[in-house]
């Protein structure tokens, strides 16, 4: 059931989904995919009758949800795409757009254009069918060039090179730097606008009539807007762009202009309405102002990718919630009326949406701020760096990192360990890093192997540890009757030694890094490119049960690894 906290984190993560990817739909790692296609998808099959033969059939899923035929070969088949998962893929696009169209909609660009549009449908228009009508067309005119706005941002970059934007730490830097320029053109410091020689020429052409002036009118609304509309645009395009998806940025943009255009029809249809209508004022601003807070908090995300992928350590989780921290705080402040902008006006009075919108910020900073010492914050721990990365975490006796579980065999000696430890998310657990060589413990102390595929960029993967693994049986489990590797995927900075490169059998590319070689192990072994993936095998590195993704119900995942538990001890 749900308590006063799950409602205040519920409302703030509310916030922070107009501006970014929904939970589940947002890629995982930083990985080089040259050469691979790409497919959404929530479950993900695999069958021991065929082997994996032609990459060009590889398909890919969100990691969300994943399985597979038993099987004893040390090879699994090629997984079939799962409609259902692009579907949901594809909805959150959309939903995302349709959220950015109704923000769209209350900008100071925007807003007080509905009466004026109306009015003139009704004023020019002989009967009100005609006016609606107009309206109609003029509503279906929007559609119609956001749209294709969207279809040409593929056509453009293309579906594979879409999908590299998802995965590459240049252009996540990239994308941080835009979300700054736009979170600067919110916060005032500028605007955005296109060229003023193109915006008179498509509003003269809106003066003729017929569907011709109708189609320069909805062109005129979206270029005289594009100061106000441009930043949400250029975030949903982002977001929907490292979705990986060919029509992504195209549905994005479609549920963007329908939110966009239905007011106009709406009150074209019923003009009684417009007397209802908010009053234009300083609060179109404060939408602006509060959208650019957004902006800017969610912009550290994209850095902390790179930071991550790359082992820069100067985003650390501390730093991270301490910039959050600021950042709403003065969200907070800013809606109170303790600070202003230039072209802000005088808050006279706080009007009740704003109280309790300033109150529920205000809480998520006190919730957040716990954080700083150590404190799981698992209502956004997918978000956060993580836990690893703290310097100081007062449950661990005040130093960052984690200490291996009481009876760890002299666990500092294995591959990898001095990299990856320090940083791994969760205390209290004792994992390889090589397969191999976990392998080899798993057979000399007669225990299945559990290989984790992760990230440190695993929206999933957070989650997954914060929720699940954290559960102290679910812990204990993994501890005490498994072998656990855990096979990092995104991670830029680690080399393989140089008697360690190879050429890859799968893009015929050198193979010089860590996660690299890990991430070809899970696509040649398992078909998938998925992150979380979760496999146990036995002491010949056979696959003993499906596979699994992310299962956030302890009791369904407590299930599987019990399965594996079984197989291996019927063998």
């Amino acid at each position: 059931m749900f308590n006063l906290k799950h409602i205040l984190i519920a409302t703030c993560w509310l916030l922070l989904s107009l501006t970014t990817p929904l939970a589940g739909f947002s890629q995982d790692s930083l990985i080089n995919t040259d050469d691979i296609e790409f497919s959404s998808g929530e479950e993900q099959t695999t069958s021991d009758d065929t082997l994996l033969t032609d990459v060009g059939d590889l398909e890919f899923s969100d990691g969300q949800d994943t399985s597979a035929q038993d099987t004893t070969t040390t090879t699994v088949a090629a997984a079939p795409s799962d409609a259902d998962g692009e579907d949901t893929s594809m909805w959150g696009i959309f939903i995302k757009g349709l959220i950015g169209g109704f923000i769209a909609f209350l900008m100071p660009c925007i807003f007080p254009m509905v009466p004026l549009t109306v009015s003139f449908f009704t004023k020019k228009s002989g009967s009100t069918a005609q006016a609606v009508q107009q309206a109609f067309l003029y509503g279906l005119f929007i559609i119609v060039i956001y749209v294709a706005l969207g279809m040409l941002i593929t056509i453009a970059f293309g579906a594979d090179a879409l999908n590299v934007l998802s995965t590459n730490g240049i252009f996540n830097f990239l994308f941080f730097l835009l979300l700054v320029v736009f979170a600067a053109s919110f916060l005032g410091a500028f605007e955005i606008t296109l060229p003023s020689s193109f915006v008179n020429k498509i509003d003269a052409k809106s003066d003729k009539g017929g569907l011709i002036g109708l189609f320069f009118m909805s062109a005129s609304l979206a270029v005289v807007s594009f100061s106000c509309t441009g930043p949400i645009i250029g975030t949903l395009l982002v977001d929907a762009a490292t979705k990986g998806d060919r029509l992504g940025p195209a549905i994005g943009m479609l549920g963007f202009s329908i939110a966009l255009a239905i007011p106009f029809v709406l009150f074209a249809m019923f003009p009684s309405l417009l007397k209802s209508m908010p009053k234009s004022g300083g609060w179109l601003n404060s939408v602006k102002v509060v959208l650019g807070f957004l902006e800017l908090a969610l912009a550290l995300k994209f850095l902390s990718n790179v930071d991550l992928a790359y082992n820069w350590q100067f985003l650390d989780r501390e730093v991270f919630l301490a910039l959050w921290i600021v950042i709403f705080g003065l969200m907070g402040l800013y809606l109170i009326g303790k600070i202003k902008f230039s072209h802000d006006s005088d808050l006279k009075f706080m009007s009740v949406p704003r109280t309790i919108l300033a109150i529920i910020v205000f809480s998520f900073v006190m919730y957040m701020v716990p954080g700083m010492w150590g404190a799981p914050l698992k209502s956004i721990s997918a978000f956060l760096p993580p836990i690893g990365t703290q310097d100081f975490d007062i449950s661990a006796g005040g130093g960052g990192g984690h200490a291996a579980p009481a009876g760890a065999a002299d666990a500092s000696s294995r591959k990898y360990y001095s990299h990856f430890h320090p940083r791994t998310t969760l205390k209290g657990m004792d994992p390889y890093y090589d397969y191999d060589e976990a392998l080899a413990a798993a057979k000399a102390q007669n225990k299945p192997l559990m290989v984790d595929f992760t990230g440190w960029n695993c929206v999933n993967c957070r989650k997954m540890e914060a929720t699940v693994w954290s559960d102290p049986s679910v812990k204990a489990m993994i501890n005490e009757k498994f072998i656990l590797v855990e096979l990092y995927v995104d991670d830029s900075a680690l080399e393989l030694p140089e008697s360690e490169h190879y050429t890859s059998k799968i893009t015929g590319k050198k193979v010089t890094k860590v996660s690299k070689k890990n991430s070809e192990l899970q696509i040649e072994r398992f078909n998938s490119n998925s992150q979380p993936l979760y496999a146990i095998l036995d002491n010949n590195g056979e696959l003993l049960v499906p596979t699994s993704g992310a299962d956030y119900d302890i009791a369904s995942y407590k299930a599987f690894l019990q399965s594996g538990l079984d197989k291996y001890n019927a063998k």
